[in-house]
């Protein structure tokens, strides 16, 4: 993730290209890069546990070795979930008919088949999984290129130095609604009553074939009522003179905030979101997000304001799931997008989304 400091002379640097898709919203994520499906707290030791991703319906269950298991929530005999089975050892039972599967998919039992008689040659389709951040990733495209897909790298989620809140959310809009939502600062007037009013000054981008990333300050516009510009800014949690630059990210197919101080090696604050369809016409996304917010100088303050930020965090939240799914209604009843984007930042992020995405009727 890039740190950047402040510069008022920052440029803006976007490369010309042409989109590969023409109607962003029914573009499909693409499916080589690992993706969380569950909170681990929510898979627990021998239980299944039903998943989606993109209309793929998938089974997660814990082992009693303790580790996590993703499979297709089919049983390949008659089609009933796996998600309604049992879990014995580090087998899944169906159960319909306890058809028993292993980690990897292969039947590993039918109980009533007579000896002699074989298996079926395939049980279930199973997927590469990984646990990080209390998340449970899996990886839907080619298994054989997990492992050299890239994932997040979160060195505040696991320092001592800092304490994360976790975010997990359904919100009905096209996942791009998302990314333009953060990345675009300018609809702070959305959040008036909340932040108070703040002004959001962009400094500059910059963009590449998979990300773009920009830099705001943000300026208080005067008033008592400016929580929004402490919270964003250094000023506002620890006194330093001079704000922090705050940089969005969308590094696809993830999307970062964070505020750097300068000379620090950690974000003072930072959110890591992932918004993963749910339906197969992915107008339905499930937001998982990571806000990581460094503790101050005296020992308990942020304990104690803790169920505060929580409050005002989910209180903006709200306020921006209102205004994409207003967005995607209106998509929905006029059967194109009508809207008139006229900031470069987000028509340049709108490219990067639609070149790395997936093409409407492609597999």
């Amino acid at each position: 993730m890039s740190r950047t400091g402040v510069d008022a002379a920052a440029s803006v640097r976007s490369p010309q290209t042409r989109p590969r898709h023409g109607d962003l919203r029914r573009v499909g994520i693409a499916t080589q890069f690992w993706y969380p499906v569950a909170l681990s707290r929510a898979v627990r030791t021998g239980r299944a546990v039903a998943a989606v991703f993109a209309g793929e319906r998938i089974v997660l269950y814990r082992g009693r070795g303790g580790a996590v298991h993703a499979l297709e929530d089919r049983c390949a005999h008659r089609q009933v979930p796996l998600s309604m089975g049992v879990v014995e050892g580090d087998v899944l039972r169906c159960c319909y008919h306890a058809w028993a599967y292993r980690g990897n998919g292969r039947i590993s039992q039918i109980p009533y088949l007579p000896r002699g008689c074989e298996r079926p040659p395939r049980g279930v389709r199973s997927y590469p999984v990984r646990e990080a951040y209390g998340l449970v990733f899996v990886f839907p495209g080619d298994p054989e290129q997990a492992d050299g897909a890239p994932f997040p790298v979160l060195p505040q989620y696991d320092a001592a130095t800092h304490r994360t809140m976790t975010f997990s959310r359904t919100v009905r809009c096209h996942y791009s609604f998302m990314h333009e939502n953060l990345l675009d600062m300018n609809h702070q007037f959305l959040h008036r009553r909340v932040l108070g009013r703040i002004r959001p000054e962009l400094l500059g981008y910059d963009s590449g074939e998979r990300f773009v990333e920009a830099r705001y300050l943000f300026v208080p516009a005067g008033g008592r009522k400016d929580r929004g510009a402490g919270l964003l800014s250094a000023e506002g949690r620890g006194g330093r003179e001079n704000p922090d630059v705050v940089t969005i990210r969308t590094e696809y197919p993830y999307q970062t905030l964070e505020a750097v101080p300068e000379g620090a090696e950690l974000p003072a604050f930072s959110l890591w979101a992932a918004y993963v369809p749910e339906d197969a016409e992915q107008r339905t996304c499930h937001a998982y997000g990571l806000l990581m917010i460094e503790k101050p100088p005296v020992p308990g303050v942020l304990h104690l304001a803790w169920p505060l930020i929580r409050r005002f965090t989910e209180r903006v939240f709200a306020q921006d799931r209102m205004a994409v799914e207003a967005e995607q209604r209106a998509y929905d009843e006029q059967g194109e997008d009508r809207n008139h984007e006229v900031f470069p930042l987000i028509l340049r992020v709108r490219d990067v989304l639609r070149n790395n995405g997936v093409a409407p009727g492609a597999s």
